[in-house]
Order: C-alpha cells, then sequence, then structure tokens
C-alpha cells in the first residue's frame, strides 16, 4: 500500500497548492508507515517538490496531457495507482480538481471524500474531519473502502517542509481517446487564481463602477494577490463572474482577505469565513462585514486605498 498526491500545474510549473497536498500525503504515509509518491503532469522541474518529503516522484510528461481533460487526467491517474499499488490518493481543492474527483473515484474504485482539513484522527477505522455547510461546521467521515480518495480543503493544513531525496520514477501509460475536445475552467482577469492565492484583494458595488477598478488591481499587485469581487458586482457585469466569491460563487480560504465596500451579506460571509484574517474597508460603520472581522477601517476606499497600497510599496522597497 502505498499514498500517492496528484499535484496539478500551470505553465509547466507546481501549483502552490502542490506544497500542501504532499505536506498531507507526507503526514498521511507517515502514519501508515508507508511510502508517499508524487504524480504531475509535464512540469519542467520536480526539484524544489523534494523540500516537502516525497520518496517517489511520477513527473509524467506528454503533449496529450497538456490540457485539462477529465477522462483523461482520470484513466491515467488510475493507471499509476494499478501500477503502484495505491491505495490512497490525495487531490487538492481546486475547481479541476473536484470535477476530476468523481470520475476518477469511478475508475480507482475509491470513496472519495472532500474538504478534508486534518489528518485522519483514526486509522481504524478510517475517519477524516471535513468542512461542511460553507465552512459553518465540520463532520467527521468514516470510510470503510480499502481505496480511497481524499480531497485537501485549501489552505487547512498548510505546508510543511521537510527535505527527501526522492526517486524520479516512470511507469508505461496508455493515454485514452478522450469524447471531450477541451475541457476547461473559467479564469479570472488577474495575474493570481483565486484557487492558487494566500491573499485576496475583494471589491464591492462601494467602488461605483467598473471604472474605478485600477485601485483595487493596483492593490493586488503590490501584496501579490488575487482580485475579487460580490455578487451584485458580477451580475452586473463589472467583474467576470469567475471572479464571485462567496457562498453561490467561489468560497475562499486564503490566508488574507480584504474586503472593499463590500457591506457583507450572510451568503458573501459564508464563502469566505475560512479565511484566516479578515480585513474590511468600508464607510458605513454598521456594515454586517465589521462583526466578522479581524480589522476594519471605517473610510471612504478612494481616499484609503490609494494611501495604503503607497504605504505598503513604500514597506516592501524599505525591505528589499
Amino acid at each position: 500500500m502505498a499514498v500517492l498526491a496528484y499535484i496539478e500545474s500551470n505553465k509547466s510549473k507546481p501549483k502552490k497548492n502542490s506544497y500542501e497536498i504532499i505536506s498531507y500525503g507526507r503526514g498521511l504515509a507517515y502514519k501508515l508507515s508507508t511510502e508517499l509518491i508524487v504524480l504531475s503532469f509535464n512540469i519542467d522541474s520536480v526539484e524544489d517538490l523534494s523540500n516537502y518529503g516525497p520518496d517517489k516522484i511520477l513527473n509524467i510528461k506528454n503533449n496529450d496531457l497538456s490540457n485539462f481533460n477529465i477522462q483523461k487526467y482520470a484513466d491515467v491517474i488510475a493507471q499509476a495507482c494499478n501500477s503502484l499499488s495505491i491505495d490512497i490518493i490525495i487531490i487538492g481543492g481546486s475547481a479541476d480538481s473536484k470535477y476530476l474527483a468523481p470520475s476518477l473515484s469511478v475508475k480507482t474504485n475509491s470513496s472519495y471524500v472532500s474538504n478534508v482539513v486534518e489528518l485522519p484522527s483514526s486509522l481504524e477505522p478510517f475517519t477524516l474531519k471535513r468542512s461542511t455547510y460553507s465552512n459553518k461546521a465540520f463532520s467527521d467521515i468514516t470510510i470503510k473502502n480499502e481505496k480511497k480518495l481524499i480531497g485537501i480543503y485549501n489552505n487547512s493544513f498548510g505546508i510543511v517542509e521537510k527535505k527527501s531525496n526522492p526517486e524520479l520514477i516512470s511507469i508505461d501509460i496508455i493515454i485514452p481517446d478522450s469524447t471531450l475536445t477541451t475541457d476547461s475552467v473559467e479564469h479570472g482577469s488577474g495575474d493570481i487564481s483565486i484557487a492558487d492565492a494566500d491573499i485576496v484583494v475583494s471589491a464591492g458595488r462601494g467602488l461605483k463602477g467598473p471604472e474605478n477598478w485600477n485601485i483595487i488591481e493596483d492593490l493586488a499587485k503590490t501584496l501579490g494577490a488575487a482580485t475579487a469581487c460580490s455578487k451584485p458586482v458580477s451580475d452586473m457585469g463589472w467583474r467576470p463572474h469567475s471572479e464571485h466569491v462567496g457562498q453561490t460563487g467561489k468560497p475562499v480560504a486564503t490566508n488574507l482577505y480584504i474586503a472593499i465596500g463590500i457591506s457583507g451579506a450572510i451568503q458573501h460571509l459564508a464563502g469566505v469565513s475560512s479565511s484566516k484574517i479578515k480585513v474590511v474597508i468600508n464607510t458605513d460603520p454598521e456594515a454586517p462585514f465589521f462583526k466578522a472581522a479581524d480589522y476594519g477601517i471605517v473610510g471612504d476606499a478612494f481616499d484609503v486605498v490609494p494611501k495604503l497600497n503607497e504605504k505598503l510599496k513604500a514597506f516592501k522597497a524599505g525591505n528589499n
């Protein structure tokens, strides 16, 4: 029995959540006294993956796997599991991984549990803690199946560095024909996707129009953050729907979430509640978001945000 951690890539580089997935896999493999194998597709260099403890790395390079395709990816991962005697597969919580999970579960005859936030509390029976009800509660799930597929909730387990000297392995695979010509996930307009971001800068109707979004984009660029928006903003067409965060949009679990000109409707709060630090900037001191915030600034975004951005730029310049 071995543990396999499937990591996603973007432009031939591991996505940022890869290191959390590997860290979780390393912790689970240690508890099970077995080895951790990392599986990736078409990554240019796997050198930095060794900082997180894999025993083996399988980096499959094939042009037919360059673009995300559920049928092809699920089939190839299943082939790897059969070839390497894998009983437990770890995947992330991105949109792609959640689309992939049902097909992968069927092909590997495994039981799938999503939104997992901790290592199993018990191995006999195998019990996992997962986030439920839009992060309002947790539930314990017991898996009786020998084959398990575990989806990690983003930014829940954290990154644990553990240097290793992994063996680079290869296997024979057959790329299946796919009836799906293209599998695509809508991406936001920013340089960093919401799914991969440690920091998200989000704005609402308080920005008064799409022509004012430059102050949000400038702040996000300074922080190395993704940009996001509230539901009314995306409904009005100010920003793409891919940037809509909240219970009816994309849930986020970032290290820092900055809400600018967002009042804090219950659906929005539910979707961002797992973010570790929440900062709110709003002219209305009675805005509901302030009750959920760790830090708040009562003020006009058009005055506060540019000044905040300048201070951050000065701080970064002085610490480089």
